[in-house]
């Protein structure tokens, strides 16, 4: 499928059940001339196609596609429109918002009945005759454990345009996330993963556009295999594999984000510049097959993975990203819509057993996003093995705990424990649940600590988009403040945050910039803001250090980072239950404590699962304190405790503990059994 350069030539290839005609045009390398129009002659199946000989790589091309124009039948071919190849490997050029690029006449009173006949190859990118040949070299996959992984989301452009150490010209570009600067910064943290916000092309709306922004974010892809060019220093496809190729040799793994839920042409009303006018009714959901689109994504248009050909460009672009560009995983946007079948979700359905079965995803980290807008939407635990899922309810429920809200103590635990409520069945890991408190949607750190109401006015949209229940605290001000003592909570509460994360069962995620305390001045849903909101703040933060202190604790102790759940089931060796829970006072929970509103402060003691095969006695407690100071009584299962982490003295790398020290108010404490007493030795 798509263009292929076989030495004497190209071979096009295009999908199309109910077309009557296709055309290949080429154009010149500037783009701004259509040279020729040649037939698609052969037919085989569905799939037209012709060989032109002389070719290579570097040809400018686009299809016009011939058809029925019968909107309630669901067709809406329109050749005066130049059509993006689906599977083109590369774009040029950027997409010019204009009437012409309508299949209807805007304005008409039969609206997107009417036909509109202006040609709109001005206006649409260009695709390319791709060379994706690379030179790889020793490049190997890091295939880090799900077990061992600290996933990092960022985007190319925020987490690289403000970084002083990146080169101005590379700023904001693959060759800039590339740079040593960040990775030398992504190493310090301990990150082991990087999950990148969509890089597949996408455009800008034309609402954006009227408002002067852009879409930043970039979830309104027009083309699955092709690399943003507006991430490239100079326009080439290699940029984005040497991009792989050295995160790769620093032990780094490269995860996607991708948007195969929907489609940039939107709605009815929107855009015919690709999969509309060459089988409308083929690659997108409609209402009872006519005029309008399904739209569980909320986006305007749902594409119809069930059609075996829609299915097979998803899997080849997935295939197409692991074996060509290298990449070690994908993060599927509003998965729900993927596993929907006319039934509604089906954990084995078509999308899934096509996952499941393919030799080349099963080397791969694959991750849904659990839930879209359409019926039956959030499907958070529904998922197979060996598809992992983010975790709002570990968002929301710690947010929620350290917040103060009455009640939580009970739903801290699950999410302590992997949300075993949710994953644990059918053979699935801990490492089922990708645990966040922050992602690109919502507050970032900072801002969770800053302020208890969105500020989203600059999007343009009246404070009317985002979520409005964040469970945020701004611990005394709104906003930005000078005050020393607002500023030491502020930072406290996000220790005691990322502390939590980091000692949970399940795969922590962190966001891009909250290691320095980076802000987006109250908007929790920047995704149209591509300059200083949006972008990362590079600056000199302690939790920065603090941050790279937790990573390596979870490194150090395996017992924070199990396959097996933990169900408090006694170990066969030493008799010792995987998990004891304990109150202040050293003594477990009783039902009536669980249930206790005003239950603030809970213990933890972690073991390596009873089921597993790993018996080493390495034992772990962790205390979280979100009310007052209160005495603590550590568990008599090991002859002392050494605490290693106290979250109200960050700088103390070993802090002492005295017994009968109280655990300090609004806090996390860290212990690990104390290595033997050597006689005569000083501590």
């Amino acid at each position: 499928m798509g263009a292929s350069f076989d030495g004497d030539g190209v071979n096009f290839a295009l999908f199309s059940a109910h077309a009557e005609k296709v055309e290949l045009c080429l154009f010149s390398p500037d783009g701004r001339r259509e040279l020729d129009r040649i037939g698609l002659r052969d037919r085989d199946g569905d799939i037209w196609h012709v060989h032109v000989g002389g070719l290579t790589p570097g040809t400018l091309y686009g299809y016009r596609v011939h058809g029925p124009y019968v909107p309630e039948q669901g067709h809406r071919f329109n050749p005066h429109k130049l059509l993006i190849d689906p599977y083109a490997r590369q774009l040029r050029g950027r997409l010019k918002w204009s009437d012409a690029l309508m299949g209807y006449k805007v304005g008409s009173p039969r609206g997107d009945l009417s036909y509109d006949t202006r040609d709109s190859a001005f206006a649409v990118p260009k695709s390319v005759v791709a060379d994706t040949t690379f030179n790889w070299g020793d490049d190997r996959p890091p295939r880090v454990l799900m077990a061992d992984t600290l996933l990092y989301e960022a985007h190319v452009r925020g987490l690289t345009e403000l970084n002083p150490r990146v080169d101005k010209g590379l700023r904001g570009t693959y060759l800039g996330l590339a740079s040593d600067a960040v990775i030398e910064h992504l190493q310090k943290l301990g990150v082991t993963t990087i999950g990148l916000l969509p890089v597949h092309t996408f455009f800008d709306d034309r609402f954006l556009v009227s408002r002067k922004l852009k879409n930043y974010w970039g979830y309104q892809t027009i083309g699955f295999f092709a690399p943003d060019s507006r991430y490239m220093s100079r326009g080439e496809v290699w940029e984005f594999q040497q991009m792989v190729r050295r995160l790769h040799a620093a032990g780094l793994e490269v995860v996607l984000d991708v948007v195969y839920n929907h489609s940039g042409e939107g709605d009815e009303w929107g855009p015919t510049i690709a999969f509309r006018g060459i089988d409308n009714r083929s690659y997108y959901r409609l209402i009872g097959g006519g005029r309008a689109y399904v739209n569980d994504t909320g986006t305007g248009n749902t594409m119809n993975v069930t059609h075996p050909m829609v299915l097979r460009m998803v899997m080849d672009s997935l295939r197409y990203w692991v074996e060509v560009m290298h990449v070690d995983g994908f993060r599927f946007d509003l998965a729900t819509v993927l596993a929907r079948e006319a039934g509604g979700f089906d954990p084995n359905g078509g999308f899934l057993e096509a996952i499941r079965q393919d030799p080349v995803l099963a080397q791969v980290k694959l991750i849904a996003e659990p839930w879209d807008l359409g019926p039956g939407g959030y499907q958070l635990g529904a998922w197979p093995h060996p598809i992992r899922e983010w975790n709002d309810k570990f968002r929301d429920g710690v947010r929620r705990f350290w917040k103060g809200d009455p009640g939580m103590m009970p739903d801290l635990a699950k999410r302590l424990l992997g949300s075993a409520e949710r994953f644990d069945h059918q053979g699935r890991a801990a490492t089922s649940s990708i645990n966040f408190l922050t992602a690109h949607d919502g507050f970032t750190l900072e801002d969770l600590v800053s302020f208890t109401v969105k500020r989203n006015l600059p999007n343009g949209e009246d404070n009317r988009d985002g979520h409005s229940d964040n469970h945020s605290d701004n611990l005394g001000i709104e906003g930005p403040t000078t005050d020393p003592a607002i500023l030491a909570a502020r930072a406290l509460r996000k220790r005691n945050l990322l502390t939590t994360l980091m000692v949970s069962q399940g795969v922590p995620m962190l966001l891009a910039g909250d290691e320095m305390s980076n802000s987006q001045q109250g908007n929790n849903n920047a995704y149209a803001q591509d300059n200083e909101t949006g972008w990362v703040q590079w600056k000199t933060d302690p939790l920065t250090d603090f941050l790279a202190r937790l990573a390596q604790i979870r490194r150090d102790h395996p017992v924070l980072r199990q396959r097996r759940f933990l169900h408090a089931k006694p170990r066969p060796h030493d008799g010792l239950p995987d998990v004891i829970w304990r109150r202040s006072d050293g003594v477990p929970p009783r039902p009536e404590d669980w249930h206790d509103a005003g239950f603030r402060c809970l213990g933890v003691e972690l073991r390596m699962a009873a089921e597993g095969a790993d018996t080493t006695g390495e034992a772990i407690f962790v205390v979280f304190n979100a009310g007052c100071a209160t005495d603590l009584t550590l568990p008599d299962t090991a002859e002392a405790w050494e605490l290693i982490l106290d979250t109200t003295r960050p700088d103390a790398p070993h802090p002492d503990w005295i017994p009968g020290q109280q655990a300090p108010a609004q806090s996390v404490l860290i212990f690990q059994p104390a290595p033997p007493r050597v006689p005569g030795a000083s501590r």
